[in-house]
């Protein structure tokens, strides 16, 4: 199993939607349900993440991006995270729940209904590092008063 194949295994486990090509074509990706909301029509993502350049999705929405190979992937519109006892780490003013995975690490916004969501290969570890690029879009999401402290 290929390292982009195993971490979209352990994403769909876990996210239920993501399932990632190898390294040509394009990241197959599902919608996530909450997509429909005005901030995931039109996301602000990131023309490049860390470096690396944007690659096509299945998905045919603008709520969901990707980059590099493996890829980064990205979806505007996941189902929010309840409050919860687990780390959430702040990253320029936003909140974000990491989730080790079997190849990488999930990333899902906190404060904010519905979130985003970024998979990071574990090849781009420190993976925290790659989540600036991404609080434009979780800070356009609507708040649900939580936050990290």
């Amino acid at each position: 199993m290929t390292r982009a194949r195993a971490l979209g295994a352990a994403a769909a486990t876990s996210a239920g939607a993501v399932l990632l090509s190898g390294c040509s074509g394009a990241v197959e990706v599902s919608v996530p349900g909450g997509a429909d909301v005005d901030a995931c029509a039109d996301p602000a993502w990131p023309r490049t993440v860390s470096g690396l350049e944007p690659r096509e999705t299945s998905a045919g929405s603008p709520a969901v991006a990707a980059w590099g190979d493996p890829a980064v992937v990205a979806r505007c519109g996941v189902a929010a995270i309840p409050p919860t006892e687990v780390e959430c780490i702040e990253v320029d003013g936003a909140g974000w729940v990491p989730e080790a995975l079997s190849d990488g690490t999930r990333f899902v916004s906190f404060g904010r209904d519905p979130a985003v969501e970024v998979l990071v290969p574990s090849e781009y570890d420190p993976a925290p590092l790659l989540l600036p690029g991404f609080t434009a879009v979780a800070d356009a999401l609507p708040s649900n008063g939580l936050d990290c402290r």
